[in-house]
């Protein structure tokens, strides 16, 4: 297994990020109420009714800071006013950049689960994210005899007890980075591609049914945001690196509308 000690880091005023580089941003779901007003501000009208068509306030407020927090975040990589950020949709509905944006290489994805959302950055290359909130499932042998493939299944079903549920997730979190990386989603069945599950092993792509080549077109990598989470990280090609920060509203009384950096410096095993 890949083990990277990655240490939170405090980025300048309009950080940049390279060719060679994946960002990966976590952030709290749950955010005072005064920064969630003012993330709620950096939404257009459109996620403002998609926030308000949700039936509990708590799905609301985290709607509004998962998607406030990635328009914040896109505006200081762009270096525009986050509620500038303009976005466009794939046919299944991958969001992009819209055309005539400053920096149109730029890619992202976001994902979140329970109190956390996690956020992915690249130039030049598709990216997807996954995260999964860890908790005992009592029908995780069912998901994987009806979605996995037989490979995983058979590798599944060959772990102690104790090891099945670390696979489940790494299986889980490892397909849906892949399909959100691609684009696919739910047009692509779970069980016609193969990924590594096994505990202690490296996170990789090892059989897409009809493309011996894809599998060298991705790399995976199993994220830790949190000792509660797990998180897995599609992108193309192996020819980056990773780099990990958090994002945090500054000061206490006082928020703005404006792309902020994390104003903590925190150190954490990122990376497995």
């Amino acid at each position: 297994m890949i083990d990277l000690d990655l240490h939170w880091g405090i980025p300048l005023v309009g950080l940049t990020l390279r060719d060679d580089q994946v960002h990966v941003w976590q952030a709290a779901l749950e955010q005072p109420p005064d920064v969630l007003d003012c993330l709620a501000q950096a939404l257009s009208p459109d996620e403002l009714t998609r926030a308000e068509c949700f039936h509990f306030a708590r799905d609301r407020r985290r709607f509004i800071v998962s998607h406030g927090v990635l328009r914040v975040i896109l505006g200081n990589y762009l270096r525009i006013d986050p509620r500038q950020v303009q976005f466009r949709y794939s046919a299944q509905g991958k969001p992009y950049l819209a055309e005539g944006m400053r920096d149109d290489a730029l890619r992202f994805n976001l994902a979140h689960s329970h109190e956390l959302a996690v956020y992915g950055f690249t130039r030049g290359r598709e990216i997807g994210i996954d995260l999964e909130h860890l908790r005992p499932l009592t029908d995780a042998e069912e998901i994987v005899a009806r979605f996995f493939s037989k490979r995983e299944n058979a590798e599944f079903r060959s772990l102690p007890e104790g090891l099945k549920l670390e696979a489940f997730y790494n299986c889980w979190t490892r397909k849906e980075a892949y399909l959100k990386a691609t684009g696919d989603g739910l047009g692509r069945a779970l069980d016609t591609f193969d990924v590594s599950l096994l505990p202690g092993a490296p996170a990789a792509l090892l059989r897409v049914d009809g493309d011996r080549a894809e599998t060298t077109r991705w790399s995976l990598r199993t994220l830790v945001p949190d000792s509660e989470y797990v998180a897995a990280l599609a992108a193309e090609r192996d020819d980056w690196c990773v780099a990990c920060w958090e994002w945090r509203a500054p000061g206490e009384a006082t928020v703005t509308v404006a792309a902020h950096p994390p104003t903590e410096r925190r150190s954490g095993s990122w990376i497995d």
